[in-house]
């Protein structure tokens, strides 16, 4: 029979971990003391979202101690990725074989018995709502473990299957608040209220944990990145652009320890990187960045590195518009890339071209979006906004203003109906920006104002959205406006390159 080292739970009782930087937390178990740390390092980690590597931590405390059973739920449940609706229910069970529940105390028998509901039988939403209840179940009944109610907050952000919903992530808000109240450095009550409020509404609330996150855990590159999702809800580019180069620098280090390409904690921070240098006006920058992504994929050329790859440039065109530069004019090889992705490539190249002139090349770009639209099982409302705008482009290209102010038109009512987004926008062009500037293009200036003020109210302190909006403003004289909106992109652009500062920092820029 199994029983509890009293030797184990003192250690973890007493003592919280410093693993590695990685936050803190006590968690009592009956594994063996040698097999302490790898566990404690393995559960900090998967706070942080570090799959892969508290995945080889609890392998790690299993090796060293075999019949250790919080070891194999703590490997299971890096399995399970509730933000990202992801889930590999077999290799999640495959973890689990073998483990009995004999000897172990209540609390840890009540542990595994949620992973009966994560992955049992059954539609897998069905399964998150009711891992959501069980974790609820398990936290009331050990008030005094914050890891419970830090995964029950984790479980209700999961629930959420149609995308952003606020009920939701403030019900999951009201849990992690309560965990981080009583312990501010446990990892993982600040990482989920970044999650919960990472919006433009709810920013503000997440100033706290999203400045303390990377001190919590400053050797986790995830939990490094996280603070940008605040940021960049709130446009505060300076913060987002600078956690972002200590968190591409960290992923990077660990991916160059393990001898493997840089993995998707990397890529991700270096396509918000880009993002956020372009909305401070660092375009030299920006394409640095994007020749050191191509230079990244040609090593690699992951699926995962082309979704990068792709996203980095897309943002470069449009936030640039540059439309002779090489990423507007030169395609990928897209064959095996996801639909999604390729209708990205397409949208980016069929709008340089037409910025351009070239029509014909937009034409097709046009037609390839609409192919891959129509082979996608369930539409995807970004996609279709893209294909939306486009196809107004084009018709107002040649001539027909009405109907391609409608088609703009639709696609604002598209993206309107999503649920509020994080970090660079989807669509790539947001719909009301694109819709101010060919109001604003059309002498209509008034109207113009209303469009770019709806995008700033989803994308705040967005460069393009605030310098249509000046524009629009100067052209109506509303100087009170435009004074506010020049005030924003002198703030915005301090460290800009010195043409964007001369140009979209003054009164003009040309499309």
């Amino acid at each position: 029979m199994r029983r509890p080292s009293v030797l184990a739970l003192i250690l973890v009782i007493a003592l919280p971990l410093h693993a590695q930087s990685l936050g803190e937390t006590t968690f009592p178990n009956s594994g063996s003391p040698e097999a302490q740390e790898p566990f404690l390092r393995g559960l900090l980690l998967l706070h942080s979202f570090e799959y892969a590597d508290a995945r080889a931590a609890f392998q790690e405390a299993r090796a060293t101690d075999p019949d250790f059973a919080m070891a194999a739920w703590g490997e299971a449940l890096t399995h399970n990725h509730p933000i990202w609706q992801e889930q590999d229910r077999e290799a999640a069970l495959a973890a689990l074989n073998g483990v009995v529940s004999e000897g172990l105390t209540e609390r840890e028998q009540a542990y595994l018995g949620t992973l009966d509901v994560l992955y049992g039988e059954g539609d897998k939403e069905d399964r998150d709502d009711a891992f959501a209840v069980a974790m609820g179940e398990l936290a009331t009944a050990y008030p005094d473990d914050l890891d419970a109610s830090a995964f029950h907050a984790l479980a209700i952000l999961g629930t959420a299957h149609e995308g952003r919903d606020f009920s939701t992530y403030m019900r999951a808000a009201a849990v992690a608040e309560e965990v981080f109240d009583r312990n501010p450095r446990h990892p993982g009550a600040a990482h989920y209220l970044i999650h919960a409020y990472d919006d433009p509404v709810h920013a503000p609330l997440g100033l706290r944990p999203a400045r303390v996150y990377a001190e919590i855990a400053p050797s986790a590159s995830h939990a490094l990145h996280m603070p940008s999702h605040i940021y960049v809800a709130l446009g505060l580019w300076d913060e987002a652009a600078a956690m972002n180069v200590r968190s591409f620098d960290a992923a990077q280090a660990r991916d160059e320890r393990n001898g493997e390409p840089v993995g998707g904690h990397g890529w991700h921070a270096l396509q918000w990187r880009v993002y956020a240098e372009l909305q401070r006006g660092r375009f030299d920058e920006a394409q640095r960045l994007l020749d050191l992504a191509q230079s990244l994929y040609d090593a690699s050329s992951t699926r995962r590195a082309l979704y990068g790859l792709v996203s980095a440039r897309a943002s470069v065109v449009v936030e640039t518009e540059d439309w002779d530069g090489e990423a507007a004019i030169r395609t990928l090889q897209m064959e095996e890339a996801w639909p999604a992705l390729r209708i990205r490539e397409a949208f980016v190249h069929g709008f340089a071209a037409l910025r351009r002139g070239d029509r014909d090349q937009a034409e097709f770009a046009f037609e390839a979006i609409q192919a891959d639209l129509d082979s996608l099982e369930r539409g995807e409302p970004a996609l279709q906004a893209s294909a939306l705008q486009l196809e107004g482009l084009l018709l107002l290209d040649s001539g027909e203003t009405d109907e391609g102010l409608a088609r703009l038109e639709e696609a604002t009512a598209v993206e309107d109906a999503m649920p509020l987004d994080f970090g660079p926008p989807n669509p790539v062009k947001p719909t009301h920006e694109l819709l101010g500037e060919a109001l604003l293009d059309l002498g209509r200036a008034n109207e113009a104002i209303i469009e770019f003020e709806k995008a700033l109210a989803r994308a705040p302190r967005r460069m393009r959205s605030l310098h249509g909006l000046a524009q629009a403003a100067e052209a109506v004289g509303d100087d009170e406006t435009a004074r506010y909106a020049r005030s924003e992109l002198r703030a915005l652009l301090h460290a800009a390159d010195q043409p964007i500062r001369d140009d979209i920092g003054a009164v003009q820029v040309a499309r």
